[in-house]
């Protein structure tokens, strides 16, 4: 057996929100997920969308495309509700992104803790993610969040504490440092490159060059840690999430300023090479 690489989409990010255009029929996104070669989609329910979210499970069989939950619980409560979803879509994980938000590291330990409990029963594997507006909000938050409870695992999407901590280039070594304590306990990477002001950036603008590499390097250092820390058999998810408007930036007329779709299936280009190529 040998290790394996899933590169999904976010349902989320094939949203179009361009003025006068309509969205595109559910099915139609599914079709163009599975013909792109994506291994599946990403769905991102709270639990009075579950009915809804429910509705899609012959899509995805029809499609032969796998599940992701990012699960947005707003109280301790409701993630059991969420993962009961993620069981009946067959999902591969599910990724948290809590809208409880403890001040204190000794306030979120109780939280972290009955989330891992929950899942635990139903056998999913369960993830955090590095996410503003959620329980996960800040990176020094989550550092030690992490060392008080350490059998927690991420998801990183390390646009939201590039953003959060307004890091610059060239890393000093304290900011290296905190970044590769993140990666070491990711056991999913989202693709989204952001600078220090912008949570999400055109990946084609020379402007932005910079963190492109930037965020191509901690891509790259991610996937080789998780290669060595994990068995033959396992199966690492990475997920393309290139958000529509607000995220994606837009002129006057609120067009786009890039093609999402396109910059997502070059992501997903870069990670495959990667993962083909490490080192």
């Amino acid at each position: 057996m040998t290790q394996k690489l899933e590169i999904f989409q976010s349902l989320w990010a094939m949203e179009l929100r361009r003025p006068g255009i309509p969205e595109r029929a559910m099915e139609e996104n599914f079709q163009m997920a599975a013909e792109a070669g994506y291994h599946g989609l990403c769905i991102d329910p709270a639990v009075h969308e579950i009915e809804y979210f429910l509705e899609l499970g012959p899509l995805y069989r029809k499609y032969g495309l796998k599940c992701m939950v990012n699960a947005f619980p707003a109280t301790v409560a409701e993630l059991p509700r969420l993962l009961e979803l993620a069981v009946e879509l067959d999902a591969s994980l599910v990724n948290v992104i809590g809208q409880v938000m403890p001040l204190t590291v000794e306030e979120g330990v109780p939280v972290i803790r009955q989330w891992m409990q929950d899942a635990a029963k139903t056998g999913l594997p369960l993830l955090f993610e590095t996410h503003r507006d959620c329980t996960l909000n800040d990176l020094h938050y989550t550092l030690q969040l992490i060392e008080a409870v350490p059998d927690m695992r991420l998801c990183a999407d390390l646009s939201h504490y590039v953003i959060d901590r307004e890091l610059r280039l060239p890393l000093n070594d304290r900011d290296r440092d905190h970044v590769h304590r993140i990666l070491e306990r990711s056991d999913c990477f989202q693709g989204r490159i952001a600078n220090r002001e912008q949570v999400q950036v055109q990946i084609d603008f020379p402007q932005h060059r910079e963190w492109v590499e930037q965020f191509r390097r901690w891509w790259r250092d991610g996937i080789s840690m998780w290669r060595r820390r994990n068995g033959p058999d396992a199966t690492l998810i990475f997920l393309c999430e290139l958000g529509p408007p607000p995220y994606a930036m837009t002129d006057a007329n609120q067009a786009e300023l890039s093609d999402r779709w396109q910059e997502a299936l070059t992501i997903r280009s870069w990670i495959e090479e990667m993962w083909s190529s490490p080192g």
